[in-house]
């Protein structure tokens, strides 16, 4: 029932079709999927196309005419979903088919683990299989229909060779014994919070925000809260709204009158329209003689002053320990990760997992005097036992 093309894939642009595929695709043990989406102007992804490879081949999934939830037989089956820079997709996935994939492993995800910095598709076929694929064009349109031959090829290409390229970069990894580590890395991506932002820290997003105080900044704390809820709303990006420049504007200038709010820099005629206005003007209203909120995450305990001197100095060591080992830097321990375990924050990522292992425990020792960092010019920081 799909439209068999001559350049390698069957494109799947009715639901009979797409059923079809669904129940095929429920019994391959491993499949690759990949999107084509927009958000430039909308606050939630717009899917306009997914990509699927399997055993059979290579199908593009027209997603303005077939139904996409019925891929949730797919994503909560027990096949392994292989995907690349698997995050943005799985929003996409998530807010089209209700669900993300049970098992997933993410060829960037290996390829760090291997000693790559965040490596493209593009650069990862190359040079683990000389393949080189069509260059992306930035200003496609997914969502205009008919898609040319160029788009549908290009589209394509992004799972095409995705199963054998894992396949490969698995092989590498089982031979250095990082399979766990890469499975615990997969899985912490799979199970991150995604979806709409909480509205009450949409002021943490705003730069020019930091420098206000006191009445003004509760004020902006609350215009950015509405126009994140505003946006969420309707579907528009935040900044379509209200720009920055006029969240702060109207914290700073406080208008009580749509005139005085016309008049003010970063007012765009769009985001006075009558109710819109109205509605900022009350947030105004409503906000002004408050105490400014802190971030929902403030409870987070502050890192104690005699241990921040410890932060640059272990994070300089875990570089080198990345280097060593040969594995992107942030995948061993991010600068968060760092101040959690210092903190001694339950469940740190660095306490747990092969992780606690290779940096988390040598950090222990050095907190508690059983070791200390001292450095060789040839070799650099060296971890020196002092019992």
């Amino acid at each position: 029932m799909a439209k068999r093309r001559n350049r390698g894939f069957d494109l799947i642009d009715n639901d009979d079709a797409f059923v079809e595929l669904v129940d095929r695709l429920a019994d391959e043990p491993i499949y690759a999927v990949d999107t084509e989406f927009h958000r430039e102007r909308t606050y939630f992804p717009h899917v306009a196309l997914v990509q699927i490879a399997d055993s059979h081949g290579v199908s593009l999934v027209d997603a303005l005419s077939v139904d996409l939830s019925a891929l949730r037989k797919v994503l909560e089956g027990p096949g392994l979903a292989v995907m690349h820079a698997a995050r943005q997709d799985m929003e996409v996935l998530e807010r089209a088919c209700g669900t993300i994939p049970t098992s997933l492993v993410d060829t960037q995800l290996q390829a760090g683990f291997l000693g790559y910095t965040s490596p493209s598709l593009a650069t990862l076929l190359d040079k683990e299989l000389d393949v080189r694929v069509p260059k992306a064009d930035r200003l496609t349109d997914w969502l205009r229909r008919p898609l040319g031959s160029t788009q549908l090829e290009y589209a394509a290409s992004d799972v095409a060779h995705l199963l054998k390229l894992h396949a490969g970069l698995r092989a590498k990894l089982s031979e250095m014994g990082r399979l766990e580590w890469v499975a615990d890395a997969c899985e912490e991506l799979r199970t991150e919070p995604r979806g709409a932002r909480n509205p009450a820290d949409a002021w943490t997003r705003i730069k020019e925000i930091r420098h206000l105080r006191g009445e003004s900044l509760a004020v902006a704390q609350s215009v950015a809260k509405w126009r994140e809820e505003r946006a969420i709303d309707t579907d528009q990006t935040p900044r379509f709204i209200l720009s920055d420049l006029g969240v702060v504007g109207v914290a700073n200038s406080m208008p009580t009158t749509v005139e005085q709010l016309r008049s003010l820099r970063g007012i765009e005629g769009r985001n006075l329209r009558s109710v819109h206005a109205e509605e900022l003007l009350s947030v105004v209203r409503s906000a002004k003689g408050t105490s400014p909120l802190k971030p929902t995450n403030s409870h987070v305990p502050e890192l104690p002053s005699e241990l921040k001197p410890a932060v640059p100095l272990i994070s300089a060591w875990v570089t080198q320990r990345a280097r060593e080992l040969n594995l992107e830097t942030s995948l061993l321990a991010t600068r968060a990760d760092l101040e959690a375990l210092l903190r001694g924050v339950p469940g740190a990522r660095l306490s747990e997992g092969w992780r606690a292992g290779v940096v988390g425990e040598p950090i222990r020792k050095l907190l508690s005097g059983e070791a200390a960092l001292g450095f060789d010019r040839a070799t650099g920081l060296k971890l020196l036992d002092q019992r």
